[in-house]
């Protein structure tokens, strides 16, 4: 049996709680896909927020991205509902998974893009980096996973997978909201921009060596 790591344990406790919600929302008759969407929703409201807070607030006024960053937790949710939806529900397909990578993409550079705005249009440039880097870790990641599967391989894993971005940018976000200090969103966004980018390297890396092998033994 194949020993589940601290992820997969966090995961299945938040199946757990979730799924009495996730009964009934098969029970009544919504789809996987539609809660994708509402997830893409949420994500382009947070987005709007940012770019609100950016126009209007006071250089120094981090609420907008707290209620923002709140927005993306809530939307994170739906990411794990989906999934149950379509297990539990028994909707699983072949373009739903597509569907359903593909509202995840533009739902976390969305959120992203949102960020880089506001820092740039409150005058944070240096800060602004570091939200263009993890949006360019965040893409790759996904990337060479979803290149390597069209090779025919495996490829997951890595420290920074979108779980984890998604925890840390809504959380950093909501902490930068409620103590009014860039860097609580600073600091943990130039983590997510290094790790996102050391995992997409890691992975590129694991390829490699198994193309590589592959090859020896034709």
């Amino acid at each position: 049996m194949k020993k589940m790591n601290v992820r997969d344990k966090t995961q299945q406790i938040v199946y757990k709680i979730i799924n009495p919600i996730v009964w009934g929302m098969v029970k009544i008759g919504i789809t996987p896909n539609f809660v994708t969407g509402t997830g893409l929703f949420l994500n382009i409201i947070a987005c709007y927020v940012l770019i609100y807070g950016a126009i209007h607030a006071e250089r120094g006024d981090f609420s907008s991205v707290g209620w923002a960053g709140a927005i993306v937790l809530f939307a994170g949710l739906f990411d794990m509902l989906d999934g149950q939806v379509a297990r539990i529900g028994k909707s699983s397909s072949r373009y739903g998974a597509l569907f359903d990578s593909v509202m995840d993409r533009y739902s976390e550079l969305t959120v992203l893009f949102g960020i880089c705005y506001y820092l740039i249009l409150q005058a944070y440039f240096f800060s602004s980096l570091f939200g263009f880097i993890a949006l360019i870790g965040s893409m790759m990641v996904s990337y060479v996973r979803a290149r390597a599967e069209g090779l025919g391989i495996e490829c997951k894993g890595g420290f920074m997978q979108r779980p984890e971005r998604v925890v840390i940018i809504s959380l950093a976000s909501i902490g930068c909201g409620i103590f009014n200090q860039l860097l609580v969103l600073v600091i943990p966004l130039a983590l997510v921009a290094l790790f996102s980018n050391i995992t997409a390297i890691g992975r590129l890396n694991r390829c490699r060596k198994m193309l590589i092998k592959e090859d020896a033994n034709k």
